[in-house]
């Protein structure tokens, strides 16, 4: 039995490197115009991101295929699109925008699906 435990440990941890390491994350830092109190306001409250919008602090939401938290330290993104995706040499990766998505396709042809071993 603590054999098996220790097994399925191993596997949460390296589950959770290839998650983590998968994922492309940025920070913005707030960029505050100390020159005008409307800006200060609305930085004392959360974050603001870079289209000018308001998030409040501890909110998340979800732009361009980034998922996107609003902390005390900035607005942190990361792409829910893996970056790093192991595949053969004969392969690419396809990244739909719209879904947020990859596929897998033959380089020499896009049509036709990407077979892994």
């Amino acid at each position: 039995m603590h054999l098996l435990k220790v097994c399925l440990l191993r596997v949460c941890v390296l589950v959770f490197m290839v998650v983590s390491c998968s994922a492309e994350c940025y920070i913005q830092k707030p960029q505050v115009d100390l020159l005008s109190p409307e800006d200060i306001i609305k930085h004392l409250q959360g974050c603001v991101d870079l289209e000018g919008v308001a998030h409040d602090f501890d909110s998340e939401w979800q732009t361009d295929c980034y998922n996107c938290l609003c902390t005390q330290f900035g607005i942190r993104c990361c792409n829910k699109i893996p970056t790093a995706v192991e595949h053969p040499d004969e392969c690419e990766m396809v990244v739909d925008q719209t879904t947020c998505s990859i596929t897998l396709v033959l380089a020499s042809d896009h049509s036709k699906p990407c077979e892994l071993a």
